[in-house]
């Protein structure tokens, strides 16, 4: 079946970007729920209406709030409309930074980019690297994706809010001395191919190089025979991987299963990020990180164990 002659179509590489759903994830839906269903355009590429995509985003809003994907996908629009208001009925309450967090956030929504890195960037020098991401920046991130639930920020301003974080964690992480404290384990950093986030992933490195950890990220999307390659030849003792919550839970398994058998038993993996299987599930030789906070015990214990 061809387009309509639409410029609202997008391809599954924007629709990707779009909606953080990993190529592989629609792929999946399409077989196992028969939704998306992408037509052809003009050059037999396929694409994604504009309604397919708005549907899409809503799925992956839910799934954010914690919603199973065989829950949704098939909902029609305006269920999940209705669920998206039950999910995030209200905005958050005052917390720790609260003040702090509603400044980014109007400055997001008002469009200042400029100012809102002015902002995060003070808010590093005052605070220092360590508490600006597990007292500022965790909360502010999760602040953003109800407000992305709730639809009172757009895609693009979503995009803006994490491109501007990115910029000042990698700029303060750039600051802090690359000196590797004795005792402290070598780190690969990255994501599986089906998860394109990198911001999770970005913030962990930020507490691994605090603790005197000697990073190696190889950034997002990498197939696991290369993260096994990696791992050996940059001879780490520890892999860690951020897995988001849009993630699909069986791919996330077995991945996780299949590197272990790629790596030898002297490397450890670390898995951390918004997946709520991982706080669910025992993972044979797997260590899961449920928050930031908890690198710090954890390498605190490496001399130790090791």
């Amino acid at each position: 079946m061809n387009a309509p002659s639409s410029p609202a179509a997008l391809p599954i590489s924007a629709v990707e970007r779009d909606t953080g759903l990993s190529k592989d994830t629609l792929r999946v839906w399409e077989r196992r729920y028969g939704f998306p269903q992408p037509v052809r355009d003009a050059f037999d590429e396929r694409v994604y209406p504009a309604d397919q995509v708005d549907r899409l985003r809503l799925i992956a809003r839910l799934l954010n709030s914690g919603q199973r994907p065989g829950r949704v996908v098939s909902l029609p629009m305006t269920e999940l409309q209705q669920l998206v208001q039950l999910a995030v009925p209200g905005a958050s309450g005052d917390g720790v930074g609260s003040t702090e967090q509603r400044a980014i956030l109007e400055g997001l929504k008002g469009h200042d980019v400029v100012g809102l890195r002015r902002t995060l960037n003070q808010a590093v020098l005052r605070m220092g690297l360590g508490r600006f991401v597990t007292e500022l920046l965790a909360p502010l991130n999760v602040r953003v994706g109800e407000a992305w639930v709730r639809g009172e920020i757009q895609v693009f301003e979503e995009h803006m809010y994490t491109e501007s974080v990115t910029a000042v964690l990698r700029s303060a992480i750039g600051s802090t001395p690359a000196t590797p404290l004795p005792g402290r384990p070598r780190v690969l950093l990255t994501t599986f191919p089906q998860e394109p986030h990198a911001l999770g992933l970005l913030m962990a490195e930020a507490m691994l190089v605090l603790e005197g950890c000697d990073c190696v990220s190889l950034g997002v999307q990498t197939p696991l025979l290369e993260i096994a390659q990696a791992a050996q030849a940059n001879r780490v003792q520890i892999v860690g991987l951020s897995f988001s919550a849009s993630l699909n839970t069986n791919q996330m398994l077995r991945g996780l299963q299949e590197l272990r058998t790629k790596l030898p038993a002297d490397i450890r993996i670390w898995a951390g990020g918004s997946h709520p299987a991982l706080k669910k599930r025992d993972l044979d030789g797997i260590t899961p990180v449920a928050d930031l906070a908890d690198i710090q015990p954890l390498l605190t214990q490496w001399p130790a164990a090791h």
